[in-house]
């Protein structure tokens, strides 16, 4: 039995929940709450030194990182895939991915943190959030992750670098719109792995109440995409049912307040 270590706040996690539901996949979850610095425990940090889930256990194998573990069920249970069959669409399938790593992902934490997790997190009190700061590995989602999430929980919008990160979600929005210009899915007209790695992301844009990024007419083919990826079976049950309510709550609280700040950043006129 596959063993995975998630969280329902953690967009990495959702994506590899997606590809165990599109390849049928039976699975057990071991539930992390890294909002409650559960994944700075000794025993987590053995499993994954960099404090973060997902975390995939296969027998006595353990695998980390996300799109890692998406191409290790792939070539470990191959039917039915998720990779495209033609080996230029599966290029363009792994560029996507490459940019979620890099790019999108870092600038998904920012943004969560400046508009919502930092309330959530001080819920905890201040020694508790202290506490939870400092835990933070020196090296983690990036190598100055540390730092700059202490920046946007005390700073907000204020914080360095912080309308650079909402500017590049923005751009990555603009740029999946752009190639879906080729047909339904990411790269053409089958459902990938590159979907998947995108959908949770836009879907916490959809959680914080700033769809307005790609509604009224902005991006009409990523608000058709989204449209069907709403209706397929996997999204709800993998994506949308694991968030906890609370955290529900405090995105869906929290997020809308921002959307005047971030659609002035990235130039959305009033």
């Amino acid at each position: 039995m596959l063993i995975l270590y998630h969280h329902g706040s953690s967009v990495c996690a959702a994506k590899v929940r997606l590809a165990l539901a599109e390849k049928n996949l039976p699975w057990e979850g071991r539930y992390i709450d890294i909002l409650k610095g559960e994944q700075f425990t000794p025993e987590f940090r053995k499993l994954n030194p960099k404090a973060v889930v997902p975390v995939l256990i296969d027998g006595d194998k353990i695998v980390t990182e996300s799109t890692v573990i998406n191409e290790y069920l792939e070539e470990r249970f191959p039917e039915p895939t998720i990779f495209p069959k033609d080996a230029h669409q599966r290029a363009k399938m792994r560029v996507w991915t490459k940019a979620v790593d890099e790019s999108l992902h870092p600038a998904c934490a920012a943004l969560t943190f400046i508009t919502s997790h930092r309330h959530t997190i001080a819920k905890l009190g201040a020694e508790k959030m202290k506490e939870f700061l400092e835990s933070t590995p020196t090296i983690s989602v990036t190598p100055t992750w540390k730092a700059q999430k202490r920046a946007f929980v005390e700073q907000g919008f204020d914080a360095p670098g912080a309308h650079e990160m909402i500017r590049l979600y923005d751009y990555y929005m603009r740029k999946m719109d752009d190639d879906l210009a080729t047909g339904p899915w990411l790269v053409g007209d089958t459902f990938t792995a590159a979907d998947m790695a995108l959908i949770p992301y836009v879907n916490r844009l959809d959680m914080l109440g700033l769809a307005g990024l790609w509604e009224g007419g902005r991006m009409p083919r990523l608000t058709d995409w989204w449209r069907r990826v709403k209706e397929r079976p996997s999204f709800k049950p993998q994506i949308i049912d694991w968030i906890p309510e609370s955290l529900t709550n405090d995105l869906r609280t929290y997020g809308p307040k921002n959307w005047p700040e971030v659609s002035r950043i990235v130039g959305i006129a009033a």
